[in-house]
């Protein structure tokens, strides 16, 4: 094989006779600001493009009320050169969405748009309307009971949808609400490509739920007695078909314990689902969780650990046993062999030393446990694999080797086969080659 052809088939371009490679300007900007906040500047990078590619320049502002979307892609493409065009697909009164297109290839960094002026100028403020509608652009998803504003005169109906841009670097979704000259789901007015962009809208607003989303880790002496809090600020807009979803996962070894607790989006579990279960019960480790699952805009909204430790049963102060075992709980590292020693409650007669691996809810890690336990080898989650949105696997559940077939695999079966041949036929020509040897 060539070098030329193994590097193109490692993806290793090179520049056509007589094409240059270009150098273009890149950037993406996707977020919402305040109309006060227009217009605005950005400072690209730079970035190579491959042989016979173009530089383009794609922004986009989608307004409504005070507040406008600003989608910008910069960057290389294989489009055809394109004279800058500004497009108004959609005009006021009410929601309007305008862009700007262009792609060139006369010299390196000629996608220059540094500012959003060419799309930008202040509108004479419209007349007052009858219609009240909410008003909202908004990537983490408008929440129920937004402000309503009046519209302006000339529109009919209230919209409310969702945008998904893909490409150019741009992935998002934005949320949508405002006033609309005329009904249906067709703000983009037909648009499904601007430069890059691939744009489409989806107006079954039960499609797409708005959740609380967040992480909370608590390690301390007494979580299994006392309540944490387990809220977060931070909301999440979910793919189309996703529920709510809010996951509490304690681990007590009696000197330490720790809550691990995560909420947002999930196709995992059923709707409308909320549970308490304990894995493994004293005398020894505890361990429990509080799963809940349902379809409803910010339903995952447990505020504290109370939700699991009060479906706990009652514990009596325990009485000492007589044996004596290592006690650790740790999520983020491993139980050393000099970890602090606790006397066992009557009943626990066997030392535990293991660990739970949990992945989901955007947390991965293995914690580690340590402490006693009523049974010997025991399992603290009596192999579950499936807790709320974690994915859980436990030391001793690990799957099995994947079975050889006897005599060592075709593969091996295979390449004696190969050996044996080559020998025969290296033979033979050495016997035609040197008859008396």
């Amino acid at each position: 094989m060539s070098p030329v052809l193994l590097l193109a088939l490692l993806g290793v371009t090179f520049p056509l006779p007589g094409v240059q490679a270009l150098f273009c300007q890149f950037a993406t900007i996707q977020d919402v600001w305040n109309l006060s906040d227009l217009p605005l500047q950005w400072t690209p990078k730079n970035t190579s493009c491959a042989s016979g590619m173009g530089c383009q320049d794609t922004l986009v502002l989608i307004e409504s009320g005070p507040q406008v979307s600003v989608v910008l892609s910069k960057g290389c493409t294989e489009s055809k050169d394109q004279e800058p065009r500004v497009t108004e697909h959609r005009m006021g009164p009410g929601l309007s969405l305008v862009s700007y297109t262009f792609v060139c290839r006369q010299e390196d960094f000629c996608n220059n748009l540094l500012t959003s002026a060419p799309l930008w100028a202040p509108q004479p403020p419209a007349g007052a309307g009858s219609l009240r509608c909410p008003v909202c652009l908004s990537m983490e998803g408008c929440l129920e009971g937004t402000t309503e504003e009046i519209c302006p005169k000339g529109t009919t109906h209230c919209y409310n949808g969702l945008l998904r841009l893909r490409g150019g670097g741009i992935f998002s979704k934005l949320r949508v609400q405002g006033c609309m000259p005329q009904p249906g789901c067709n703000l983009l007015n037909g648009t499904q490509e601007i430069g890059p962009l691939g744009m489409t809208e989806n107006c079954n607003t039960k499609d797409f739920l708005t959740c609380h989303q967040g992480t909370t880790v608590e390690t301390q002496r007494n979580s299994a007695q006392k309540p944490t809090d387990w809220t977060t600020s931070n909301t999440k807009m979910c793919e189309a078909g996703q529920v709510c979803q809010e996951t509490l996962l304690l681990v007590d070894g009696g000197l330490t314990s720790t809550l691990v607790g995560t909420k947002g989006c999930s196709t995992v579990g059923a709707q409308n689902s909320q549970k308490t279960t304990i894995h493994s019960a004293p005398p020894g480790v505890l361990v429990a969780s509080y799963t809940h699952f349902c379809s409803s805009n910010l339903c995952n909204n447990a505020s504290s650990s109370s939700v699991l430790l009060n479906s706990l049963p009652p514990q009596a102060a325990p009485i000492p046993g007589d044996r004596q075992c290592p006690t650790c709980v740790q999520l983020f590292g491993t139980c050393s062999s000099d970890s602090p020693r606790m006397t066992c409650p009557r009943g626990a007669t066997h030392c535990y030393d293991g660990y739970i691996h949990l992945s989901g809810g955007g947390l991965t890690t293995t914690m580690s446990i340590q402490g006693c336990v009523a049974q010997p080898s025991s399992s603290l989650l009596n192999h579950t694999r499936q807790i709320g949105i974690f994915s859980v696997r436990e030391k001793g559940d690990e799957p099995p080797p994947a079975p050889q077939p006897e005599g060592g695999g075709a593969g091996g079966l295979e390449s004696l086969t190969w050996w044996v041949g080559l020998a025969l036929a290296l033979a033979l020509w050495w016997g035609a080659v040197c008859p008396s040897c």
